[in-house]
């Protein structure tokens, strides 16, 4: 539809262009009559007949049109505007300096006064009449209206799509919050069953840790879609929290490595859903060590107005056309994915946090850093 919408400009604009050349050219004729209108009514004898002379040269009313003598003085004019009104003479005066370069642009015919005589001649200077600059002028507007709403339509079609698409998303993470609340209500009750029947069971504690990242995990879908109010919250203890849970559930070979002051930075946060950032951070970080091997870095620091988070690994990089594409729904360079983690991070910090993630550095073979900013 916006090519047809382009297509159908660009012949408007085509065809309104042939109608003004040959309206140019009906201009042109038309003041040639007029020219020899004059020619007549300069060179005719007391006994000629000038009604008919004289109607052709009142007809002309749209045509603006200087007459000159041969100093290249104003003689007549019609038709022509004028900067400011004056005296009889100063329009005179203006009309020689418009009529000037109207010759000078090549519009004017010469009509001779005396055949025998080479220097007893006129000057018709005329330019192009209101109605045919507004002619020739017209497709350009329409062109330009035509490409502001191919812009608003295009930018309009986005949006709706792109509000589509949050809406199934929304609805799927709520939907998925809901199915995971009453199974994850039985296993909590369960495990309080199996703390009072095995008290020194060492398995049930560890049990009981997972029933509850379940809980977390829930509570994160529930709140997408909704926007949940930060609070000022200690980073190094979310930074911390997910260092503990990496730890226990990555090959001992993976080191995460914690570089943050002692002192607590903080931020407004709302913790539960940027320790997910996080994670996600570091498990995309693990796959790409291969997960069984490597270092993640996780870095932090503050300044006057923005906290910093960086998280770096060892892992196999990203390829430099693909970086700008790593936080687009549905990219992953994994098997298995489904190429919506970094995508949520992404609106996590931004929309959510006002906050800024970007691939500060990568480079295949060597690893890969992300950098998160935060205003204080």
């Amino acid at each position: 539809m916006v090519i047809v919408a382009v297509l159908i400009a660009v012949a408007s604009l085509v065809v309104s262009n042939i109608l003004t050349y040959d309206l140019s050219i009906e201009e042109q004729r038309k003041m040639a009559v007029w020219a020899e209108a004059m020619r007549t009514l300069n060179t005719a004898d007391e006994t000629a007949d000038m009604n008919l002379v004289l109607k052709v040269i009142d007809e002309n009313h749209t045509i603006p049109v200087v007459v000159m003598d041969k100093e290249g003085q104003a003689q007549f004019f019609r038709n022509v505007e004028m900067e400011k009104a004056g005296t009889y003479e100063d329009s005179l005066q203006q009309a020689s300096v418009i009529g000037q370069n109207m010759k000078r642009a090549g519009q004017h015919i010469r009509i001779q006064l005396d055949e025998h005589e080479a220097n007893d001649y006129i000057d018709v200077c005329y330019d192009e009449s209101l109605m045919l600059r507004r002619l020739q002028t017209y497709p350009f507007v329409q062109l330009g209206v035509v490409m502001i709403f191919v812009v608003v339509a295009i930018f309009a079609l986005l949006t709706s799509k792109k509000a589509e698409q949050n809406k199934v998303w929304v609805g799927l993470s709520k939907e998925t919050a809901h199915q995971l609340g009453t199974p994850i209500s039985s296993l909590m009750a369960w495990t309080e069953i199996l703390k009072e029947s095995y008290p020194d069971d060492e398995l049930i504690p560890e049990m009981d840790k997972d029933v509850k990242r379940l809980q977390l995990i829930a509570d994160r879908f529930s709140k997408i879609g909704s926007l949940p109010e930060p609070i000022p919250t200690s980073l190094n203890e979310v930074l911390d929290h997910v260092i503990d849970y990496m730890d226990r559930r990555t090959s001992k070979k993976v080191q995460m490595i914690k570089d943050f002051p002692e002192q607590d930075i903080i931020v407004r946060l709302n913790a539960s859903l940027f320790e997910w950032v996080i994670e996600n951070l570091c498990k995309n970080a693990v796959d790409a060590m291969g997960g069984d091997k490597g270092v993640i870095t996780l870095h932090a620091e503050e300044n006057v107005s923005r906290a910093i988070i960086e998280v770096t690994d060892t892992g196999k990089g990203i390829k430099k056309k693909d970086i700008s594409s790593v936080f687009r729904p549905g990219f992953t360079t994994k098997e298995r994915g489904w190429g919506l983690g970094l995508s949520l991070a992404k609106r996590i910090v931004e929309e959510y946090h006002h906050g800024k993630i970007f691939v500060k550095s990568s480079e295949v073979g060597i690893g890969t850093t992300f950098r998160i900013e935060l205003r204080k």
